[in-house]
């Protein structure tokens, strides 16, 4: 028997196994990767998390303050056409 019939017919072998070890052997095999992932989680200080947190709340502020002075600029403009249209026509 040549090498290649041998693993033909060992990984024939294999597949014969009961699905339920199967699913087992590939849970393990999960479980075991989600450990080893959860693991190199490296969470931040308080410290990190309060300085974060103050850069989101200026961002956000920011974005807000720019936002409302846009709104009320459109406001004033789309108010201020129907007397500019009549200045126009005359």
């Amino acid at each position: 028997m040549s090498d290649k019939e041998k693993k033909v017919a060992e990984t024939k072998a294999e597949t014969k196994k009961p699905a339920k070890e199967k699913k087992k052997g590939k849970l393990k095999e999960a479980w075991k990767g989600f450990n080893s992932e959860r693991k190199k989680i490296v969470w931040p200080t308080w410290k990190q998390v309060l300085k974060n947190t103050l850069v989101v709340l200026v961002v956000v502020g920011s974005c807000a303050v720019v936002i409302a002075a846009l709104d009320i600029t459109f406001h004033e403009g789309i108010k201020a056409l129907p007397e500019l249209i009549n200045k126009i026509k005359g």
